[in-house]
């Protein structure tokens, strides 16, 4: 019998951690390869600290896997994702404030140990921009890679919500942030700052500074990419981001309709006039099916951002139906790419576009 990435999870599934759940359940599982009988994943911890209390668990996922049919092969590493929180001095609670002034700094505006950054912007609101970024991260942390997420909407911050993090980070001096971290993504966002009703009022220097706090005092650790999701439009953020930071190169979403593609000429431009690469084009809700009768239905017109794409010179990346289970999913806290749905395959399929690319 050969052994599926389906039936290794499933396998996986029946085994119960010490503190509870499993190594599916708990989202450990990372870079699963089946290659005839030879099988290999990650097992990811929280922590260097809990990673140092796992080999049991290591051990056991071993030889569960082993005894199953037509395996004849089993390596399974563990490792952690990001640094292991420090301990706050016991002299005085940290008193982490985000925003206020940039203060001046010397050279580019860039987080230690990150690799690449990319930012996902739009022109306008209601794209979907959001909903892209959290489940290509997810996607790309799926396929092995070391990803962060910075949620730079400061005004509209979301992805406490999409991701299903909802926590203040710890600060062990007041200055040093702590990330969180969810589905193998390592999260930062104003939004683990505030209660999610209140409002960011906030004039374009404060915004800065917040970028600036979010970027440098965050121990990212050492990541393959920092994925940006950006607030839409080309206001203080994007210009601050892509002038301050080497940024990698810039994916922009759209709607195929006219209105939207009006506005996604302008952040490309944006990008242009920074000098930042624009890695491609998405297109978003580019169709309908009706799970009843299995319709299609272009509901904001079809093909615009593939025809834009091509006009411009510039790669098409992909589109992506309007789909009510990532809809859900994203209010739910569990991005769709992190599931095995056709809307998974469809992300997986972009974060691999990315990584054959060299951009990831």
């Amino acid at each position: 019998m050969t052994q599926t990435r389906e039936t290794i999870l499933e396998a996986l599934r029946s085994l119960t951690l010490p503190d509870g759940g499993d190594p599916v359940s708990r989202d450990m599982v990372r870079a699963l390869k089946v290659e005839g009988g030879r099988v290999s994943f990650v097992l990811e911890a929280e922590s260097p600290d809990m990673a140092r209390k796992m080999e049991p668990v290591r051990l056991a996922c071993e030889g569960l896997v082993r005894k199953l049919a037509g395996v004849e092969q089993v390596s399974v590493a563990l490792t952690a994702h990001g640094p292991a929180p420090k301990a706050p001095p016991a002299s005085a609670p940290p008193n982490l404030k985000i925003g206020g002034h940039p203060t001046p700094q010397a050279g580019p505006m860039n987080p230690t140990g990150v690799k690449r950054i990319i930012a996902v912007g739009s022109g306008k609101g209601g794209v979907g921009k959001s909903t892209v970024a959290s489940n290509l991260a997810v996607a790309l942390a799926r396929a092995g890679k070391r990803v962060g997420l910075l949620d730079a909407d400061i005004y509209g911050p979301s992805q406490p919500r999409m991701m299903g993090v909802n926590k203040r980070p710890a600060s062990p001096d007041g200055k040093t942030i702590i990330p969180l971290h969810g589905h193998g993504v390592t999260l930062m966002s104003i939004g683990f700052m505030l209660p999610e009703e209140k409002a960011v009022v906030w004039r374009g220097p404060m915004l800065m500074g917040a970028l600036q706090q979010m970027l440098t005092q965050v121990e990212w650790g050492d990541l393959d990419v920092l994925i940006v999701d950006l607030p839409p439009g080309t206001g203080d953020v994007a210009m601050t981001l892509c002038q301050r930071s080497d940024v990698s190169g810039a994916i922009v979403v759209s709607t195929p309709q006219d209105v939207a593609l009006l506005d996604a000429r302008k952040a490309l431009n944006m990008f242009e006039l920074l000098k930042t690469p624009i890695l491609g084009l998405i297109e978003n809700m580019g169709v309908y099916h009706c799970p009843n009768c299995g319709h299609e239905a272009h509901i904001f017109g079809q093909g615009g951002v593939k025809a834009e794409a091509e006009k411009l010179g510039l790669p098409f990346l992909g589109s992506l139906p309007i789909d009510l289970d990532t809809r859900l999913a994203g209010d739910a806290g569990t991005p769709i790419a992190a599931g095995d749905g056709p809307m998974a395959q469809a992300y997986g399929a972009l974060a691999a576009r990315l990584i054959a690319g060299g951009l990831v």
